[in-house]
């Protein structure tokens, strides 16, 4: 399901510790180079693998939400309880999308030996 890159990586922010947004803002202006971020921020979001990522997240942190069983009982604990389940809800979410982001950087590196494999 990996996708082929369209933009081009950045090296880093020319001018010390500015970030890039700073110093192209400072360098030209500013308003079209934050319009051109703003549509780049916007089609990232709209990717379909961003949105398979959030899927992913949403359904780890609900089926760890659901592990828990929240029951009306219980009292004084019950704020710790939900605490300690939101806060694993996290880690849960968190471990999903580092395996499938680890599951689409391995599809791109057998995709990229294929290709020079096939090249030689």
């Amino acid at each position: 399901m990996a996708k082929k890159a369209t933009g081009k990586s950045s090296g880093g922010a020319k001018g010390g510790s500015k970030s890039r947004a700073v110093a192209t803002s400072a360098n030209s202006g500013g308003s079209r180079s934050q319009d051109s971020m703003g549509e780049a921020l916007i089609k990232l979001l709209q990717s379909p693998l961003v949105a398979e990522l959030v899927a992913v997240a949403a359904t780890a942190a609900l089926a760890s939400l659901a592990e828990h069983g929240f029951t009306s009982g219980g009292g004084g604990s019950r704020g710790k309880r939900a605490g300690k389940a939101v806060k694993e809800a996290g880690k849960a979410a968190a471990a999903a999308i580092g395996r499938r982001l680890g599951n689409e950087f391995e599809e791109i590196r057998n995709a990229s030996k294929a290709k020079r494999t096939s090249k030689a």
